[in-house]
């Protein structure tokens, strides 16, 4: 069963919620042939309800100790634009659709999705264009990020405070 799950991390973004729960969203859903959708909400107000959403099964859960499960389990991640929720999708492998929250005052979301977008890691939209951009979206275009390197960052620090 194809599934998307969608991740607001630990804010609220209850406009995304209620778009994505749409019915004119969850229809384009389908028509990409998704069946399920799984929602992470967060802190917001709207927990919508498993029979309250139409063309898809739907769960909704606040939070959870990990939701990396969820993750693999995803056929495509839609996220929120905080960095965390983005390179934890970007890291498990997972296509990316970020939905930058507009109403944000000097929002660096949206630089990163941009930067991320231009590397071809991730398609990026607002809550206005979420179902046009799902209609039109093509994921075979995504790049696979990069693993991660940590060892680069404890060299650099090393190198910076003279200890090598």
């Amino acid at each position: 069963m194809k599934t998307v799950f969608v991740t607001v991390g630990t804010t609220s973004f209850d406009e995304l919620i209620e778009r994505i729960t749409s019915s004119e969203v969850t229809q384009e859903l389908k028509i990409r042939g998704y069946e399920r959708l799984v929602l992470q909400v967060g802190r917001g107000s709207v927990l919508p309800a498993a029979d309250s959403c139409s063309h898809v099964r739907l769960e909704a859960f606040r939070f959870k100790d990990s939701i990396a499960e969820d993750m693999r389990q995803a056929d495509l991640v839609v996220s929120h634009a905080g960095a965390g929720s983005c390179l934890e999708a970007l890291g498990a492998g997972k296509p990316l659709l970020v939905v930058v929250n507009d109403k944000l005052m000097d929002n660096h979301q949206l630089e990163l999705a941009r930067q991320l977008h231009m590397d071809n890691h991730l398609l990026y939209c607002t809550c206005s264009t979420l179902k046009e951009t799902l209609r039109d979206m093509d994921l075979s275009v995504l790049q696979p990020f990069p693993p991660r390197q940590p060892k680069n960052f404890a060299n650099f620090l090393d190198k910076a405070l003279g200890v090598k």
